[in-house]
């Protein structure tokens, strides 16, 4: 073998240097440091037998251009996003999963139907016996140390342990489709989901919790147990892809998610759905305990989080929490109160008298909202006024004439008149008076 010792080599001018011909083997010996200035091509980079194989040194910076693709057919570790904390979504797909934000009220007393009462974005569907549902402040037990303030607690007031085959109850939470277009539901891609959230009952048993597509009448169900009375319990339910039915790519109520309560044998005397399937009422709920059979029953859920994939308890991705600001502006998509404070002289919009006893006004939203909205307003005498020069001019009600996804446009007839072209402050004159607009799923 000839040797040839060199302090470099260099191509002919412009010209490429080529080491060896096809077939041949360069080797670098053990030992010999191999450094590239510019750029090195090469199809395969392999560590030597029995050692690992480091790239760069601390403090480098290693780019992956834009359209490049890293691809993982093994284990990758310390890179930062793991199976752990990766999501495709950037926001929550629950909204106020935390039940932090409730812009109704915080307690409402003597539910017998179906609606939302406080805490924003969950509703009570249907119902079975009276209930008591509160925005509950959590100060100790699992659920508070896992990092969560609040709660939604339903707190049976007036029992029904005599069961009707029509009978159901349950807390619902409803999503828009164009939010979960990336379930890629209806196709061959079709992904599985995971909810999970924290539940505490008195009631112990068999629950259900159902996922329910309103676009093409689907669902299925899936049981979970609550263990111990009156303690925190982490929930973690999987549900298979679903292949069939696409999800409507609008605003619509494509998919409700139900935590049920309470069924009659109408929806529970078959056997549960526990694979996508067009629906049958009686294999909904199947196996549901009655959390409405005793007056000492509540029910708490909170946490309430639906993730793309399936996942573990140790697996999935951490609770989003968002800031109060950002979680209550995705809440005013769908429900806008103007005065949640309830200050009596809290203040509106601007007014103007567009003749002597007629007076208009128009008020701008926080946000889009996610449908034209209806007026959700509680009337009565004196409980709005119109503060201008030096008067107070009273009325009674306050009428939405027109709304938009951004304005509503609001009259009223003063009780005292003025000058036409007066303008002054459309404000609440009333503890009492509300001032709210809904566009709910």
């Amino acid at each position: 073998m000839s040797k040839i010792f060199v302090d470099q080599v260099d191509p002919k001018t412009a010209t490429t240097l080529t080491l060896g011909t096809t077939g041949d083997t360069v080797t670098v010996p053990t030992g010999v440091g191999l450094t590239a200035t510019d750029e090195v091509k090469t199809n395969k980079i392999s560590p030597a037998t029995g050692t690992a194989f480091t790239l760069g040194d601390s403090g480098d910076t290693f780019t992956v251009p834009s359209g490049a693709t890293i691809a993982n057919s093994g284990t990758a570790t310390g890179f930062g996003i793991t199976a752990t904390n990766f999501r495709p979504n950037v926001n929550p797909l629950i909204i106020n999963g935390d039940c932090a934000v409730s812009q109704r009220s915080t307690s409402v007393t003597g539910i017998t139907g179906s609606g939302y009462n406080t805490i924003d974005r969950f509703k009570v569907g249907f119902a079975m016996g009276t209930w008591t549902q509160t925005q509950e402040s959590l100060t100790s037990g699992n659920a508070y140390t896992d990092g969560f303030s609040n709660a939604l607690k339903m707190d049976c007031t007036t029992a029904d342990a005599s069961v009707g085959s029509s009978d159901r109850l349950a807390l619902s939470y409803n999503i828009e489709g164009q939010d979960l277009q990336l379930l890629k539901k209806g196709t061959a891609n079709a992904e599985p989901v995971t909810i999970s959230f924290w539940v505490k009952a008195t009631k112990t048993g068999t629950n259900i919790l159902e996922l329910y597509d309103n676009d093409n009448n689907r669902q299925i169900s899936i049981a979970y147990t609550v263990s111990s009375s009156d303690t925190w319990e982490y929930k973690v339910v999987n549900f298979p892809a679903d292949t069939t039915g696409v999800l409507g790519d609008d605003n619509g109520s494509s998919l409700a998610i139900n935590w049920w309560m309470g069924a009659g044998s109408n929806f529970s005397s078959g056997t549960l759905s526990t694979s996508w399937s067009s629906v049958t009422d009686a294999d909904r709920a199947v196996g549901q305990v009655n959390h409405a059979d005793s007056t000492s029953n509540n029910f708490h859920i909170t946490a309430a989080q639906l993730e793309v994939g399936t996942y573990t308890s140790a697996t999935i991705p951490p609770f989003q929490h968002e800031s109060y600001g950002n979680n209550l502006a995705r809440c005013q998509r769908y429900y806008y109160n103007v005065n949640p404070t309830n200050e009596q002289y809290g203040s509106i919009a601007m007014a103007a008298y567009y003749s002597s006893t007629f007076v208009l006004s128009c008020a701008h939203f926080p946000v889009t909202m996610r449908a034209t909205p209806t007026a959700d307003f509680v009337t009565g005498t004196d409980y709005f006024n119109i503060n201008r020069d030096s008067a107070n001019d009273g009325f009674n009600v306050l009428i939405m004439e027109k709304a938009t996804l951004n304005t509503a446009d609001y009259v009223a007839n003063a009780l005292v008149s003025a000058t036409s072209g007066v303008a002054g402050r459309l404000r609440f004159n009333s503890t009492s008076a509300r001032l709210r607009f809904t566009a709910e799923l």
